[in-house]
């Protein structure tokens, strides 16, 4: 089943199912958050809730995403209570897309770059076995829900920024429930665009490198992620492919298991709270920036995979400058 939103002509949120060649609305459903939100406290599978509600007319899902009215297919109707966050170096061949950034730095003070070391240390515990707990991955925070960008709008860098590249990744979809228990809704394809300029500086400023924007959708498949996918990650420009390069994903071409991923997050109680909802992004080996492309404003970056639905589209922009000079804090 894959799962989504559109907004209506009206302006009202049209909650869509696909499932069985059908593209369906959801009688009755005002949100997916609220749809989970539900079956979460039934404890029953968010299909059984929509299966409950029923369904409803037929949904041209291209059109409207054609028509700029694809929504994200969930969202926190407070965003300061959403959070977008990921992991790094998690499968296996991003290590050498990283370590190539990090190398020269480091090259003449050791062997093995941090970026190795850390990948390394998932190989060799990042698979536990069941009931165990394996090793910690890189984590990194993006921002909140005020981040996140609908399918088809524009990736917004700021002004600041040395440059904008998209990161074809999975990304997990969670509610927290009342009593502080993740619920995973699904997966789906996500663009966790960073500032690989800005990174390959200095590795500590990879921090400061994910305080971007990001996208995930179209659709959410609700259900088990597949141990082996296969996508394309591609960079248009005018029209035309300037990049295309395929990416993988799934456990059977990842270093750690979801469930040891989910784990390392989901360990912190600020994550727990009830209602909170989460996009986890799972890390990718696959960047046009490691090809020495350079997305312009106006490219369009497209992700697509397999039993995911529609491609996930976003053109880059850049952001107005903000103001001459530093920011500045007032004294209140």
């Amino acid at each position: 089943m894959l799962i989504s939103q559109i907004a209506a002509p009206d302006g009202r949120t049209v909650v869509v199912v696909r499932e069985g060649g059908e593209t369906r609305a959801v009688r009755g459903a005002e949100s997916v958050y609220e749809l989970a939100t539900e079956a979460a406290r039934a404890g029953r599978p968010l299909a059984a809730r929509i299966a409950e509600l029923g369904i409803g007319d037929a949904v041209d899902l291209e059109a409207a995403y054609r028509e700029g009215r694809m929504l994200l297919p969930v969202v926190h109707p407070d965003l300061a209570h959403m959070h977008v966050t990921g992991t790094g170096l998690t499968h296996l061949g991003s290590a050498a897309t990283r370590d190539a950034m990090h190398t020269a730095a480091k090259q003449k003070e050791e062997a093995l770059t941090d970026s190795m070391k850390m990948f390394r240390m998932g190989i060799e515990g990042g698979k536990p076995v069941a009931g165990e707990i394996g090793v910690q991955p890189e984590w990194f925070y993006k921002g909140n829900g005020t981040i996140a960008t609908a399918p088809g709008a524009p990736l917004l860098s700021p002004d600041f920024a040395l440059d904008g590249g998209e990161e074809p990744e999975i990304a997990g979809i969670y509610i927290i429930g009342d009593g502080g228990t993740p619920f995973r809704i699904g997966f789906a394809l996500s663009n966790e665009f960073s500032d690989h300029v800005t990174e390959r500086q200095n590795y500590l400023y990879l921090a400061h490198s994910k305080l971007r924007p990001a996208s995930f959708g179209p659709e959410i498949l609700v259900g088990e992620l597949p141990a082996d996918i296969r996508g394309a990650s591609r960079i248009r420009r005018d029209g035309k492919v300037l990049w295309e390069k395929p990416f993988l994903s799934g456990e059977g071409n990842m270093s750690h298991t979801i469930g040891n991923l989910e784990h390392h997050h989901f360990k912190y109680g600020l994550f727990r709270q009830p209602g909170d909802l989460h996009v986890h992004m799972f890390g990718t080996a696959t960047l046009s920036f490691a090809d020495n492309i350079r997305v312009e404003p106006g490219d369009l970056m497209e992700i697509e995979a397999p039993g995911f639905g529609l491609p996930l589209r976003n053109p880059l922009a850049v952001a107005a400058p903000a103001g001459p000079g530093a920011v500045r804090v007032r004294m209140l």
